[in-house]
């Protein structure tokens, strides 16, 4: 079953692979097309209105619009190809999404410990042994629920969503292929697995952002994401190497088993620039080298840059790489190493540090974008701080339930975001939207479902799991306890007005699209409504049907030591006796964010733009990101663009060319330029010649001999 579970995507991402290189050679029987002349990239694809600015609303910044490109009729090109990559992949996560449940309350009721499936023998090279298994325990079972349930729902979402794209075959490979790396993370038995698993996910999510690959923006972004990745995972790597020098193994049963010696002071050490790291000090470098792998695959300040930018994606790929995948793995990474870093309590003050600032920092960007998709983006950032805040104190479990809960509603503000973009002809700015809530009444209850439980609104999934983590925060023992706590709190009655502030400038108020767009709205197909109301369904009832296990009286026995709990770890039994304004913290936070959005975009909508007036370096500010992108242009990006430029014209140019291929050849035809001038064509120059010739020979052989 758990095979099953795993390879049945890379099955379907095969299939589908297939059925996209066969339409290719059907649509293009001559071979590869010209540059630009693939239909993907004609201008029926292209962006529309790019350049026109929208007007300001609600104090808002003048920016360009963000439109989602849907290709023409796909009549000519589709064929019966790109349903049936649609059918089979989608069947086949379906079929995973239902034996992950399977498992999941299987090995959530079983007593026995975590047990391994071996699949293949893999690497045996000197003291280096990793096999391919898949290694299942309640953290595993958690994972492939996650996994499999949010990607299921999003390929069923896209063959509404994408159903004007000529290239669905290729996308259904991507998300399919997305899913099956993800797969192959949270199974890993050994931190190589990991790594395969790890990468696979930077892969797929370079070739997903990127797939409307005609529009620069696409490209810009998918490339962005794979560099920035490139940063967090060279980290990573070294992390790995770091563990197989201290354990002598890569196997994590291995590594739990010698934890505890290791962190005694065993006799093998770290060596990092001269100094020599051992006990508690090595785990602690080693962690921290994993953590920056997290750091930049969960989008923690500041390898977060990514993140936003990878809404260029079609929005069923925000929704699988934001709730289920790409982003959940540093979180994952972090909880399944735990025996580690109860061992390493100074990188676990980094991670809790690292949590706060990007759960406050997301939150404060949040405040004033105007793209709706960007928002959710800043959201997802902002929750993942907060999951790594858990993390980082030892609540690893609480952790794991607010990405589980996460996962539902996140997943449902996304398809809930491309279900609007897909109503007002994919327009992505929310000053041109507004009074929707009648046009697509459906789709706003979803999306108020979604709004609920991301800002915590009592006994939906986020009340649950975000209370507790701030719970969490208060009664941490650490020295980033208390910046942790004050941080999670400003930050729920951030995300609470951001929240709302969607809500209200898309659905409420006047409509502020063109007569034209409003006259064309329209609710979504029921293909994509079905995957909402399941979602929905999540993002109401998870918290309340799970948290008994996840992190109540019950979550000893569901873990069965799947996460690690250190002697002095008691942070799940205080955080239960937090005093009762910690537990109404929240909540407070909520209603206030709420009514402040209330009273901006509904009572006083002159309020913002006024604000915005009086406060427009702040503004601005937090309109730009903190200026992180323009930081790193600055400190990274132009230096190396001026030293490739160095290089290219006066190292290669110059220096290899000039004085080597180019250098030679260019002297060869100066020296043929001018023997040639000897070749005159009078007989009395050649006998001149042979005359001087004649003389220096018998001068030669007067004084020589």
């Amino acid at each position: 079953m758990y095979s099953a579970i795993v390879f049945l995507p890379l099955f379907g991402a095969i299939i589908a692979g297939l059925i996209s290189l066969a339409g290719a050679a059907a649509r293009h029987p001559g071979g590869s097309p010209a540059h630009g002349a693939e239909d993907h990239a004609t201008d029926s694809f292209a962006p529309r209105h790019r350049g026109v600015h929208a007007p300001a609303h609600h104090g808002a910044a003048i920016a360009h619009p963000h439109h989602e490109p849907h290709a023409e009729s796909d009549a000519a090109h589709g064929g019966h190809g790109p349903g049936a990559a649609e059918i089979v992949t989608s069947a086949f996560l379906v079929i995973c999404a239902v034996l992950s449940w399977i498992a999941f309350f299987r090995v959530g009721a079983n007593t026995g410990e975590a047990f391994t499936v071996p699949v293949l023998r893999w690497i045996e090279s000197g003291a280096l042994a990793a096999g391919w298994a898949l290694r299942v325990d309640t953290l595993t079972a958690v994972m492939l629920v996650v996994v499999t349930t949010v990607s299921a729902l999003v390929h069923v979402y896209s063959i509404g969503y994408m159903s004007h794209d000529p290239h669905r075959p290729r996308f259904f490979a991507y998300l399919s292929l997305f899913t099956f790396a993800m797969l192959m993370l949270v199974t890993a038995d050994n931190l190589v697995q990991m790594f395969f698993g790890w990468e696979g996910v930077g892969l797929a999510s370079y070739l997903l952002i990127g797939f409307w690959y005609h529009r620069p923006s696409a490209n810009a972004a998918a490339m962005k994401a794979f560099i920035v990745n490139r940063v967090g995972d060279f980290g990573f790597a070294l992390g790995v190497f770091g563990v197989f020098v201290l354990f002598g193994s890569v196997e994590f049963s291995s590594i739990f088993a010698n934890t505890q010696a290791v962190a005694e002071g065993g006799e093998v050490g770290l060596r990092i620039f001269g100094s020599v790291f051992t006990g508690e000090g090595a785990l602690t470098v080693v962690c921290l080298l994993l953590f920056m792998g997290a750091m930049g695959k969960s989008a923690q300040v500041p390898l977060h840059t990514w993140l936003p930018d990878a809404m260029e994606g079609p929005t069923p790929v925000s929704a699988l790489i934001h709730a289920a995948t790409m982003v959940t793995a540093g979180v994952f990474m972090v909880a399944r190493l735990s025996p580690l870093f109860e061992h390493a309590p100074d990188a676990l003050i980094v991670v809790t540090v690292v949590g706060a600032i990007t759960a406050f920092f997301a939150a404060t960007v949040g405040l004033v974008q105007n793209d709706i998709k960007r928002v959710i983006a800043y959201s997802t950032c902002s929750q993942l701080g907060y999951m790594f805040v858990a993390l980082g104190l030892g609540a690893y479990s609480v952790a794991i339930f607010h990405l589980f809960t996460h996962a539902f509603f996140k997943a449902l503000l996304f398809l809930g975001a491309g279900s609007v973009i897909h109503a007002v002809s994919d327009e992505q700015d929310m000053r041109r939207m507004g009074g929707l809530r009648r046009v697509i009444p459906v789709t706003y209850a979803m999306m108020l479902v979604g709004t609920l439980a991301l800002t915590g609104f009592p006994f939906t999934a986020g009340y649950y799991s975000k209370d507790a983590i701030i719970e969490a925060a208060y009664a941490g023992h650490t020295t980033a306890a208390g910046l942790a706590f004050v941080l999670t709190v400003v930050a729920a009655a951030f995300t609470s007005f951001y929240s709302w502030r969607l809500v209200f400038m898309t659905f409420h108020g006047k409509p502020r699209a063109s007569a034209e767009v409003m006259e064309h709205a329209h609710e979504s197909a029921s293909v994509m409504l079905i995957p909402l109301y399941v979602l929905a369904a999540g993002a109401l009832l998870a918290g309340i049907a799970f948290s008994g296990l996840f992190i109540g009286e019950a979550q000893e026995g569901f873990w069965k030591g799947a996460l690690f709990f250190g002697p002095e770890n008691e942070i799940l039994e205080e955080m239960h006796h937090a005093p009762f304004w910690v537990g109404i913290s929240p909540f407070v936070a909520m209603v206030l964010g709420f009514l402040v959005a209330l009273w901006f975009y509904i009572l006083s909508p002159d309020t913002p733009r006024r604000i915005g007036e009086q406060h427009e370096g702040l503004y601005r500010f937090l309109l730009n990101k903190w200026y992180f992108d323009e930081l790193y242009d600055f400190l990274f990006v132009r230096p190396v663009m001026a030293l490739g430029r160095f290089l290219w014209k006066r190292g290669d140019g110059w220096l290899i060319d000039g004085f080597g291929p180019d250098g030679v050849s260019a002297r060869v035809l100066d020296v043929t330029r001018n023997v040639v001038k000897l070749q005159t064509g009078y007989v009395y120059h050649y006998a001149f010649a042979m005359l001087i010739g004649v003389a220096i020979l018998v001068t030669w052989m007067m004084f020589a001999g």
